[in-house]
Order: structure tokens, then sequence, then C-alpha cells
């Protein structure tokens, strides 16, 4: 290699390293570009309104867990809405939702009814239903610690009367199930003045029914006494479970995730009339019958197996049992 080419490798090898030199100094020395980010709104800053936490079909009683306050922008605030730091939230709690409110929607005043208002009952009520009141003692009002919008059993206790020595039947039947509580003592809001649930015991109980379910209840007041058990929310479901897999749900095909989504709502609130269970007193005790035997009458009783003996008013000597059907007679011997 003659002595000009080796001079000009050098002198484009020194070029080569002065460029790169000067780019990484360009480089280091130049400050990252900036972004001035347009200033967000301080969360604190911005006004607070009221937003159901669930969705709220029409009907439905608010309690202290169906709304919070969440932060609104300015320019879409409305007159109507529930603001932080003018609105009480313990004081809406017992109130009825007049029109449904989607998850997330401010709660509106026009939306509400509060307890005390007109028309706060029949707003209440749901289609078709009905509303009926029920005397209960303080021992049968599970200790006043049933608020509006739980759920219920009813049970009705009662003595059959019977048999020949006079002793009557205890027995004790769940007769309705699922029932909605609206009110207890004509007190729609379970709050206190200190926006806590407040526990008290209370003599009537109204409940939201069926007309059906009315007529019932008005007929069992006049049988015996009645008594209510709080239902847990785990009993709810397993009994949509078991419609869903029974014929008493129909769920049209194609219908959309909404729309079966309300069916199933709807099914899970309803009242139960049917598929009552009993416990008499020989489940409790041993001494006590689990069925009534029919009266003695002109020497006929009735057997524990169902079948009837007639006894003469006197037999003497030996005697013959002669059974037609059920009937059993006995008849001395030599006689008719």
């Amino acid at each position: 290699m003659d002595a000009k080419k080796i001079v000009l490798l050098v002198g484009a090898l020194i070029i080569a390293v002065t460029t790169a030199l000067l780019a990484r100094s360009m480089l280091s020395s130049s400050s990252a570009p900036q972004v001035n980010a347009a200033s967000m709104p301080v969360e604190a800053d911005q006004p607070h309104v009221l937003v159901a936490t669930k969705a709220l079909p029409v009907g439905t009683i608010l309690d202290a867990e169906s709304f919070r306050f969440q932060p609104w922008p300015k320019d879409l605030i409305e007159q109507a809405y529930y603001l932080k730091g003018q609105a009480d939230p313990a004081k809406l709690a017992g109130s009825v939702v007049r029109t449904a409110i989607s998850a997330g929607q401010p709660l509106t005043q026009g939306g509400l009814v509060k307890p005390g208002d007109r028309g706060f009952l029949a707003a209440a009520l749901g289609a078709g239903m009905r509303a009926v009141t029920v005397p209960v003692s303080a021992q049968s009002s599970v200790a006043g610690f049933v608020f509006p919008g739980d759920r219920i059993d009813l049970v009705l206790t009662q003595s059959v009367a019977g048999g020949g020595d006079g002793e009557a039947l205890k027995v004790s039947e769940t007769i309705l199930r699922n029932l909605r509580v609206l009110a207890t003592d004509q007190r729609m809001d379970a709050m206190g003045a200190d926006g806590k649930p407040e526990v008290r015991t209370y003599s009537n109980v109204t409940i939201e029914v069926t007309p059906k379910i009315a007529e019932k209840i008005a007929v069992a007041q006049t049988i015996g006494s009645l008594s209510m058990s709080l239902r847990s929310i785990a009993d709810t479901a397993s009994d949509l479970d078991a419609a869903i897999a029974g014929a008493d749900v129909d769920l049209p095909d194609g219908a959309s995730p909404n729309a079966e989504k309300a069916i199933i709502a709807k099914i899970a609130s309803r009242p139960i009339d049917r598929g009552s269970t009993y416990s008499t007193g020989a489940d409790v005790s041993r001494y006590q019958r689990s069925s009534v035997p029919a009266k003695a009458e002109n020497g006929v009783a009735m057997a524990g197996t169902g079948a009837q003996i007639t006894a003469p008013a006197a037999v003497s000597g030996p005697v013959i049992r002669v059974a037609r059907g059920t009937n059993v007679t006995e008849v001395s011997v030599g006689g008719k």
C-alpha cells in the first residue's frame, strides 16, 4: 500500500472519530424536551355528587350502601343533584327510588321519595303488589332486628282441636317465604339521629305481597299467631337457583344479557306461597302427638291404623271382631 492511501485512511478515521465526539457532546448538552401538560383539576377542588353504587330499580328502599359521593365535572352539575356539603346522606337512607337509577348515575331529588312524603308507600310497591300490615309480638319480631328492605318468612303457629281425649295438636308451619318488609310500626327509615341503624321493638310490620297472599295472611291471622323469621341473602340466591333449575323460570331464547338480568332480578324478589314446611308437637317432645285422632262418638274411636272399632254398650262373654272395610265391630258369641 502506498503512502498516499495510508494518509487518506488515517484522515478519514480522524474525521469519523471527531464527528462521533461532536455528536455525543451535542446530545449530552441538549436538555430533554419538556412537555407542558395541561393542569388537571385537583380532585379536592371538584364538586362531589351522590351517585348510585349499584343498579337501583323502581321501588328500591335505599340504605347506606346504595350510594356514595363521587367527583363530578363542574360543567355537568345540575340543580337536582345531591352535592357534598349541601345534602345529608343519612337523611336519604330509607327513601324509595321513584325512577330507575343505573350504577354510577347521580341521584336526583325528583327520583326519590323520602319517608313521610305523600305517596311513599305506593312508590315502594312493585307493579301488581299490595301492602299488608301484620301484628307481631316482641318475641316474634326478631327482637327488632328486622328493618325496612329486609326479607322474611312468615310462620303460623296454631293448636288443632280434635281427638277423644280433648288434647289439641300443636303445629307450626312456614306458610309464606321471601316477603319484603316495607315498614315497621309506620317507620320506613331504620336510621337513628346519628345516622346508624337503630334497633327497637315494634308491634306491627308492613310487608309487600301479591293480592292472593294478602288473602292468605288475612285468614292466617284468624287461625293462630304469626311470627317472622329473618332470611339470609344466601337463601334468596338458593331459591333463585332452584327456580332456574326447575320449570318456574322460562328465559327466552336470544334474550340480551340485560333482559335476562331483569327477569332473574324479578324472580328473586317475588314472594313464595308454596312448598311450606311444618313441625308438630311430636317433633319437639316425645310427649306430644304428631296427628289428631277422630273424636270418639257413640262408642266409636279411631285406632292407630285408621280403622274404627265399635264396642257395644255391654258385652259379656267371648266376642268376635267383625271387620267391614275400615269398620271393626265387636259382637258377642251367639249374637248378631
